[in-house]
């Protein structure tokens, strides 16, 4: 049974999780500098990005872009693997 996510690496990942992991892997300077948005610059939280990023598209999709080409990598056999 096919669900129509089988190609989609942010299946199953909440906006937290990846806005999280990217502060993770490039500190908050460094997601300002990929994404220049206030919420990454100006006294940075995961609430308010999380606030932000819910109310606004065209920056949750650059948010979940940058998350896609930092993480997401295809193994050998033909699964995303995401670590």
């Amino acid at each position: 049974m096919d669900s129509g996510q089988a190609n989609n690496p942010l299946h199953g990942l909440t906006l937290e999780v990846i806005v999280t992991r990217l502060v993770d892997h490039c500190g908050w300077d460094g997601l300002a500098q990929r994404i220049a948005i206030n919420c990454f610059k100006s006294n940075p939280s995961i609430k308010s990005s999380l606030t932000f990023l819910r109310k606004t598209q065209w920056a949750r999709n650059e948010v979940e872009a940058l998350y896609i080409a930092t993480f997401a990598r295809k193994s050998p056999w033909g699964t995303s693997k995401y670590q």
